[in-house]
């Protein structure tokens, strides 16, 4: 329809109309992010209760209820090496109200060991924020003739596969930082699989094995008394639990980077809105001095960060395990 001067009168309309839509998409959006939270939020632990993720998870909820205002109810699906609750996030609806406390390591390594998965992390998790890391250490028993790293690579090159290595199952965190320090290194072991961490230990404090790359809280009491040493921490600074160990790049093996990872995330198409509010609230809870004090009596090193910081450890630690586990080719037992 065209009015006198010959215009079409109706794209004024459309035009109108479309501003319309629009105002009315954004004004939808900025109501959501003020009313949210505007009930109780579920937060998915994908390990036991009781267990480092699980005591991580209900910490944090308990700080970030406060600033929030609504409780933060932990639900536990443990199993299937945490992919159970990964694949309950992925089928959750992107609304803000649930929410996950797991690991980058796990799903970065779960699609090589998990052939049937639901999920993908990188398309279908947000993450949210890093919440923190636990301390790795190369431990090693005390009869073993070494002082630092180096020595241990070296006694490792000159006489392949006579040191051994123990780990807690083939495609686990320990077994993989053993893989990554041959890679990086040629430090050629014989790997020997545990069913854990406790089923080791003897063996390793009293000689039977030589060496593991191991988270180092079960072994603090033990590092202090001498029944183990530690000869490095695998993480970018030294740890505050062992402030006296050099890190793997002071100890001439740079870039060799592991951590048990705690990391907060939320189904893929959470509104932006609350992405951003999460994350400045987690960074608070993140800061707070009573929370840090009780990450650390979980071997756990605080980390926080923007969003952004979170996304880029994504994409470099599924490359990281990715690129360990297919130049070794690890595969299931």
């Amino acid at each position: 329809m065209k009015d006198k001067r010959g215009y079409n009168s109706l794209l004024p309309r459309r035009r109108l109309m479309a501003g319309s839509a629009a105002g009315a998409l954004v004004a939808f959006s900025t109501a959501h992010a003020q009313a949210w939270p505007a009930k109780q939020i579920r937060v998915i632990a994908p390990y036991p209760p009781g267990g480092g993720v699980d005591t991580v998870a209900r910490a944090f909820s308990e700080k970030v209820s406060i600033k929030l205002g609504q409780p933060l109810v932990v639900d536990n699906q443990p199993g299937a090496g945490a992919t159970i609750g990964a694949a309950a996030l992925a089928r959750s609806a992107p609304d803000g109200y649930t929410m996950m406390v797991g690991s980058l390591v796990d799903y970065s390594i779960a699609p090589f060991f998990h052939k049937s998965l639901s999920f993908d992390m990188a398309r279908d998790f947000v993450p949210v924020l890093e919440i923190g890391n636990g301390t790795i250490g190369v431990l090693v028993t005390p009869s073993l003739p070494v002082k630092n790293v180096q020595e241990l690579i070296a006694l490792a090159r000159k006489e392949p596969g006579k040191l051994s290595y123990a780990s807690s199952g083939v495609g686990g965190l320990i077994h993989l930082n053993y893989e990554m320090l041959k890679q990086m290194t040629g430090a050629e072991m014989t790997h020997v699989p545990y069913k854990g961490t406790s089923f080791f230990q003897a063996d390793l404090y009293e000689g039977r094995v030589q060496v593991s790359i191991d988270n180092v809280l079960a072994h603090l009491p033990h590092i202090a008394s001498g029944k183990v040493r530690c000869l490095a921490v695998t993480s970018k600074t030294r740890s505050p639990l062992l402030p006296e160990v050099p890190t793997m790049a002071e100890a001439g093996v740079p870039g060799f980077e592991s951590a048990t990872n705690y990391t907060l995330f939320v189904p893929r198409g959470t509104p932006g809105e609350v992405v951003a509010k999460l994350s400045a609230v987690g960074n608070e809870a993140v800061k707070d001095d009573d929370f840090r004090a009780r990450m650390l009596k979980l071997g756990i090193v605080t980390t926080g960060g923007p969003q952004a910081e979170a996304q880029a450890k994504m994409v470099s630690e599924m490359k990281r395990w990715g690129d360990v586990i297919q130049k070794g080719n690890i595969k299931p037992t």
